[in-house]
């Protein structure tokens, strides 16, 4: 099982604390990724239960510290290419 963090990216006229970059932080299992972010001092409701990213949006300074702790970076192509075949392997 692994934990992933995708390339920040700066959106024009992001609010803070996501001015400076933002980023996601996703897993194999929603344990997984419950389980890392708590370790990182994500909050349970900062969680984004998107159909096909499930994810927490991570500052450049939470990046830091998840890939710190052994977070896998992807880039997005790499992520999206994952994240099709799981979804072409599930039952």
């Amino acid at each position: 099982m692994t934990v992933y963090v995708d390339e920040l990216v700066r959106y024009p006229g992001a609010k803070p604390p996501f001015d400076k970059g933002s980023c996601h932080l996703s897993a194999d299992t929603l344990d997984e990724l419950h389980d890392f972010a708590a370790k990182i001092g994500m909050k349970r409701a900062w969680f984004q239960d998107h159909k096909l990213l499930p994810h927490y949006d991570l500052t450049p300074a939470r990046r830091i510290v998840a890939v710190r702790l052994g977070a896998t970076q992807e880039g997005a192509l790499e992520g999206a290419r994952r994240r099709r075949t799981a979804r072409s392997l599930a039952p």
